[in-house]
């Protein structure tokens, strides 16, 4: 059975590419945009339009039912208003006031999706600098997405543990540790957060491998196996992306590999190319995909920013969520 629930799509920051990839996918991609819903500001949203020479034949509209989305006419941008700027930002700076607008459009969609009303979640770039002088605590998207869900099942955050996986059409990164240093980062690899890494992976895509030293590694891997997982390793990663890639779409393919700190997991993806690249977060109760690239400040307004990482960002969602639902 298809879901009959629209995509939620977060306004990212609204001094950043995010409005304007958003208003190019509506206005190039209709298929694929087909049933999305823009959690955003109306003002924003037609600076973004207006300044698009391709967007000329696109409209918005403010819905307040989000079914509405589903049947929304090609052209038009379905548009749930939050909150209200007095003042639109200027394009490419830092602002508090599109730092707090960021943050209050992915709490509002991350909320929609607790309550069950959309069926995935796909954020547009915000700046963390932004977020913190909106006076947010969190450093991105993935922290304020898990207290957001810790606090819907009403648990401590500490006892919904999420991960970063990176993904294109080749490759699926997930990592043990995310935007910490070095030195964490290597005193993140216990056998504990390599098998709590393992099993959210195993839940979310039920089949995937993982890495990095033996007397660390092997035994993480060992109780993996015991629980019923598919599971191998450890691998050199010097060798392990190059398996992945060239066994992709084969029976015996490797179907994500599990890395240890940040940089090890993404260079890879990235040097593939950041135009197909999609940031998911795994261990939510929702679906949350992303574009991989940030608020380009240095080109908004200017026209040229891609859509398509949000394009495939919103591909994977969809297929996540039917997978999940």
């Amino acid at each position: 059975m298809p879901d009959l629930r629209p995509v939620a799509i977060t306004l990212g920051d609204a001094a950043g590419i995010g409005p304007e990839i958003i208003a190019k996918a509506f206005a190039s991609h209709p298929q694929a945009t087909q049933g999305c819903v823009v959690f955003g500001d109306a003002r924003v949203m037609a600076q973004a339009v207006q300044a698009l020479p391709q967007a000329a034949s696109l409209t918005f509209t403010v819905i307040n039912d989000l079914a509405h989305a589903l049947h929304a006419p090609s052209g038009v941008i379905p548009l749930w208003q939050v909150g209200k700027l007095d003042v639109l930002p200027p394009l490419g700076q830092v602002s508090a006031a599109s730092g707090r607008l960021a943050a209050d459009c992915v709490r509002t969609a991350a909320q929609a999706a607790l309550r069950g009303q959309v069926q995935a979640v796909v954020t547009a770039p915000l700046n963390k600098t932004a977020l913190a002088a909106g006076g947010e605590d969190f450093p991105g998207h993935t922290e304020l997405l898990q207290d957001l869900a810790a606090t819907h099942l009403g648990v401590p955050v500490d006892q919904l543990p999420v991960r970063m996986m990176l993904a294109n059409q080749e490759l699926r990164t997930v990592l043990v540790s995310i935007h910490v240093s070095l030195r964490q980062a290597i005193e993140a690899v216990t056998v504990e957060n390599v098998l709590q890494t393992l099993r959210i992976a195993h839940a979310s895509l039920r089949n995937l491998m993982g890495r990095e030293e033996i007397d660390i590694l092997a035994p993480a891997i060992a109780q993996a196996c015991a629980m019923g997982m598919d599971v191998s390793g450890p691998y050199p990663p010097d060798t392990v992306f190059m398996r992945a890639r060239a066994s992709h779409g084969q029976a015996d393919a490797i179907d994500a590999v599990v890395a240890m700190y940040h940089d090890q997991g993404l260079i890879p993806v990235k040097y593939l190319g950041l135009s197909q690249g999609v940031n998911v977060t795994l261990g939510l109760p929702f679906v949350r995909t992303s574009p991989d690239h940030g608020t380009a400040y240095d080109i908004a307004g200017l026209g040229v920013a891609d859509p398509a990482s949000l394009l495939a960002a919103l591909h994977m969602a969809r297929g996540l969520a039917v997978k999940t639902n």
